[in-house]
């Protein structure tokens, strides 16, 4: 009988595999959890200069997903200015993220002073559509939340969407730490994992690496987290297998990479540079960066 040979593939060539990988990385991790601590806490005071009296004030969302930090966002600066007509328009290019969006706005009370407009098209193509119209710097806060990984040329991408700000403006960016044990296994790992165009292995070292370059002003904040991955560590537990699907961006990665690559990573990951252990369980050190780049 022949063997069936299985070779790694990234995980973002399966939406479904993908969807459900984030999910419960969602569910073991405290990531929602830190960044709505940083909206409730840091950010008021963050973006206090981009109202300015103003009646109304426009917020771009790049690639917004399902619109569930979003909205805790916006419900934020509602509260912090009652009065001000919010124009919220969301970049995201899978129609499936749009329609999620949708249904939590129309479940969601107290929106009456949003205005919300979807454009389903990556950041790239909106990029291409505004510079092609020369309808620029019209907003007051531009955010981009976890979506870094997904465009082809980071700094092109940023140095675009700090273009479009009004004067006042900020743009915040949020993604893995540089001191993150994503960052420890991308540099490691990286080149023996499934390359995608749809993904790039950086974190907030590039991105402040890249801004210090460019003189842009910004602010950098550590917002802790973690995941427990103590799953990762039993054999056959499909728990396991998904959260290492997940912290591989592969597919399938227990059953498709080779051994040797296998074991190195499990046996990594238990390690303090990569998680602590806490008792019997295992958190791998999820921490993010909030960078706050000025206009």
């Amino acid at each position: 009988m022949l063997a069936i040979i299985m070779t790694m593939r990234s995980l973002f060539s399966d939406h479904s595999h993908y969807v459900a990988s984030f999910q419960l990385f969602l569910k073991n991790s405290t990531e929602h959890q830190c960044m709505l601590e940083f909206i409730h806490k840091k950010l008021p005071h963050l973006i206090s200069s981009i109202s300015n009296g103003k009646a109304e004030i426009n917020i771009l969302s790049v690639g917004g997903g399902s619109g569930e930090i979003d909205l805790r966002i916006l419900a934020r600066l509602q509260s912090e200015y009652p009065e001000v007509i919010i124009h919220n328009d969301v970049i995201e290019p899978n129609a499936e993220q749009i329609n999620s969006y949708k249904e939590r706005v129309a479940k969601t009370s107290d929106l009456k002073n949003i205005k919300f407009t979807w454009h389903k098209e990556t950041s790239l193509e909106y990029e291409c559509r505004i510079m092609a119209s020369k309808e620029m710097g019209k907003w007051n806060f531009i955010h981009m939340i976890q979506m870094l990984y997904y465009v082809k040329d980071m700094p092109a991408t940023i140095r675009f969407f700090h273009s479009i700000l009004e004067p006042g403006a900020k743009l915040l960016i949020i993604l893995v730490s540089g001191r993150s044990g994503w960052a420890k296994l991308w540099r490691k790992y990286g080149p023996r994992l499934p390359l995608n165009d749809l993904c790039l292995y950086i974190s907030s070292a590039d991105v402040e690496e890249m801004l210090d370059g460019s003189g842009l002003k910004y602010q950098s904040y550590e917002l802790p987290s973690d995941m427990d991955i103590t799953d990762c560590f039993t054999e056959g537990s499909k728990t396991g297998e998904l959260l290492l699907d997940f912290l591989t961006e592969t597919c399938n990665f227990s059953k498709t990479a080779p051994l040797d690559l296998k074991n190195e990573i499990v046996e990594d990951l238990k390690k303090p540079e990569y998680s602590e252990r806490r008792g019997d369980k295992y958190f791998f050190n999820n921490t993010l960066s909030a960078i706050m780049i000025e206009y």
